[in-house]
């Protein structure tokens, strides 16, 4: 028979509490923790700062020179042969956009001077209106002053006056009166003032002209 006395433990010897080979190990070694580090996030990568367009050309034709340097003489000859067609398209770019910007407004003047042309013989009537004193008061005096207003914004001129030289890439003679001590051809009269738009001949002046007896 067994010593009950045989299963109480010995209180000289250590006890252990569970098996050895069963403890707890950690499978992974834990990093303490160190200080917390602020870091910046609008931090440019590589730790380069902002550059100007002016630097950033520096650099490109820097790096430029270099890879050229690299270059055989065949690849330099290309090299400089595609560098001169692009600036001979750019060039040729820039005549373009100012051959269409001048073609446009020459177009726009000749589409105005169509019109006002056609509206020359209304003109026409408010002048002989005028003369006979048809637009000294009413509503056709206010009328016509809108009319010659709207004409004047764009830079209708009337052009024939007595006696200035006669000129005949503004006036067109009638008739020409041989006039006693006349030394030049001038305007006697006006038979119907002409208009210019701009530096635009719209219709000559019909004029008579005063010329040597």
């Amino acid at each position: 028979m067994t010593d009950p006395k045989d299963n109480v433990p010995n209180e000289d010897e250590p006890q252990v509490e569970g098996d050895a080979t069963n403890a707890e190990q950690p499978e992974d070694l834990i990093e303490a923790e160190g200080p917390d580090v602020e870091v910046p996030t609008d931090a440019p990568a590589g730790g380069a700062t902002d550059l100007s367009p002016e630097d950033e050309a520096l650099l490109a034709d820097a790096a430029r020179g270099i890879a050229e340097d690299k270059l055989s003489t065949e690849d330099r000859d290309l090299v400089a042969e595609m560098r001169a067609d692009m600036l001979r398209a750019q060039a040729e770019l820039v005549n373009f956009r100012k051959r269409v910007e001048r073609d446009r407004e020459a177009n726009r003047e000749v589409a105005i001077a169509e019109v006002v042309r056609a509206l020359l013989p209304a003109l026409d009537d408010l002048t002989r209106a005028e003369a006979h004193g048809d637009l000294t008061e009413g509503p056709m005096q206010v009328i016509g002053q809108k009319i010659r207003g709207g004409f004047e914004k764009f830079k209708l001129v009337q052009i024939g006056e007595k006696g200035e030289s006669f000129d005949p890439n503004i006036h067109e003679a009638i008739v020409q009166l041989p006039t006693p001590g006349a030394t030049g051809q001038t305007v006697a009269d006006v038979v119907e003032p002409g208009y210019k738009l701009g530096e635009r001949v719209l219709r000559a002046a019909k004029v008579a002209v005063a010329v040597p007896a």
